[in-house]
C-alpha cells in the first residue's frame, strides 16, 4: 500500500510555542503554501483520503480537493497536557527535564508520550492494512510523520528530528 502524508502549513504562533493538539490558526500565507501542497499532489488518484481533526489539516485537505477526507483522531499530533500553548523556555515544570532527556518515554504533564503517539499511529495503520486500499493520502502533523519514519525504520531516535518534513512538506512510504 503506497501512503502519502502532507504536513500541514506553517502556524501562526509565536516562534518557540508549544502547541500539540491546540488547535491554533494558519499564519496568512497559508493560499501560497496550500497551492504548492496542490501542485505538488498533482492529479494522483488516492482510494482514500484521512485527516488529522485539527482545522490546520483540514483546511489543507479542503484546499487540496478532499473535502470528504475522514477525521481520525489517531493522526492527531502529540497532546503535551499543561505545556500547550506556553513557550517552551518557560514552561516550569521538572516533568520537562526527564522529558529532554528521554523524549520518546516520557509523558508531558497531564499529556501523552511519544511512545503514545506511536503506538495509536500503528493502531491507524494496523486498520489500513485490514482495507483493500492501495493508494492512501493522509493530511497529519510533524509528530505522525516522525513517528512512521521510526515505525518504518527510515529513522532511528537519534536523527529522525532531521528527516522532518517541513511544513507543506510531503512524505511517501510503502505499507
Amino acid at each position: 500500500m503506497r501512503i502519502t502524508l502532507v504536513r500541514h502549513t506553517s502556524v501562526d504562533v509565536p516562534k518557540g510555542m508549544c502547541y500539540g493538539q491546540t488547535d491554533v490558526p494558519l499564519r496568512e500565507s497559508f493560499p501560497e503554501e496550500a497551492e504548492i501542497v496542490r501542485s505538488q499532489l498533482g492529479s494522483e488518484q488516492f482510494d482514500a483520503v484521512f485527516t488529522s481533526p485539527l482545522s490546520r489539516c483540514v483546511l489543507l485537505a479542503n484546499y487540496c480537493g478532499h473535502t470528504d477526507a475522514i477525521k481520525d483522531c489517531r493522526l492527531m499530533e502529540m497532546n503535551f497536557g499543561d505545556w500547550e500553548m506556553k513557550v517552551w523556555d518557560s514552561i516550569d515544570d521538572p516533568q520537562l527535564n526527564k522529558w529532554y532527556d528521554d523524549w520518546f518515554h516520557t509523558q508531558a504533564t497531564n499529556g501523552e508520550s511519544s511512545r503514545q503517539q506511536q503506538l495509536r499511529l500503528k493502531e491507524f495503520y494496523d486498520y489500513l492494512k485490514t482495507t483493500d486500499h492501495s493508494n492512501v493520502l493522509i493530511f497529519t502533523h510533524g509528530g505522525i510523520m516522525i513517528h512512521t519514519l521510526l515505525l518504518t525504520n527510515a529513522a532511528n531516535l537519534d536523527n529522525v528530528f532531521s528527516l522532518q518534513p517541513s511544513y507543506g512538506g510531503i512524505m511517501r512510504i510503502e505499507l
